[in-house]
């Protein structure tokens, strides 16, 4: 019998079992985290996806891969910048994805510690089943809070993942799923500033939140 990949939302929940354990988190009722709905409609600035002349990983990704990231505005400096830094973040984590591998600079650079390790997980997991994505994911109602306990910017969003599909690398087989509860999922990302450069903002840890009702209005 065929393997069948696990769809997005199942990877995610392994991984996001693990990573709340490290964090301290045990819940995974996102009912229990209202997003207080800001407005949309900022998109997020684009990255130079080859990273040629700035220093920064390649980002590319092929042309079956798509990311929508819609996040609501905000007038802060550090807010905008760690918007940026989910941004970043996001594409680098697929840019792992597409080249299977685990250990990819592209995500490194965004993610560290308990983040970091959860990127690595999902990628390996991927790997380890055969599959790299494709289709569109989309990225929306996104929050920023600052934390003064952890020196940290909140980033609190939404992901819809009912276009975003597995793909048989081998056969080149999408398995597509239909739209469900599954589909959605509420983030909760603390990013803060590399040390290396106050220009790059990295997770520090990644909450996820399976079934979110908030995120499916």
């Amino acid at each position: 019998m065929a393997r069948r990949t696990p769809t997005i939302a199942a990877a995610l929940a392994v991984s996001a079992a693990l990573l709340l354990t490290a964090c301290g988190g045990s819940s995974n009722d996102a009912s229990k985290d209202k997003i207080k709905g800001a407005d949309e409609g900022t998109k997020s600035a684009s990255p130079n996806p080859s990273g040629a002349g700035t220093g920064q990983p390649d980002l590319s990704l092929p042309k079956d891969v798509k990311l929508d990231i819609n996040w609501s505005g905000t007038s802060d400096p550090e807010q905008k910048a760690a918007l940026q830094g989910v941004s970043n973040y996001l594409r680098a984590f697929k840019h792992g994805l597409v080249k299977q591998d685990p250990d990819d600079p592209a995500y490194k650079a965004y993610a560290v510690g308990p983040a970091a390790e959860y990127t690595r997980t999902q990628i390996k997991q991927w790997v380890a089943g055969g599959w790299t994505p494709t289709g569109t994911d989309r990225f929306y109602k996104s929050q920023t809070n600052e934390s003064s306990s952890t020196k940290a910017v909140v980033v609190t969003f939404c992901r819809n993942q009912s276009q975003a599909y597995g793909k048989n690398v081998k056969t080149g087989k999408v398995y597509r799923t239909k739209e469900s509860p599954d589909s959605y999922q509420l983030y909760r990302m603390y990013m803060k500033p590399s040390k290396a450069s106050s220009d790059t903002w990295q997770a520090q840890t990644i909450e996820v939140f399976g079934k979110a009702k908030q995120c499916q209005q």
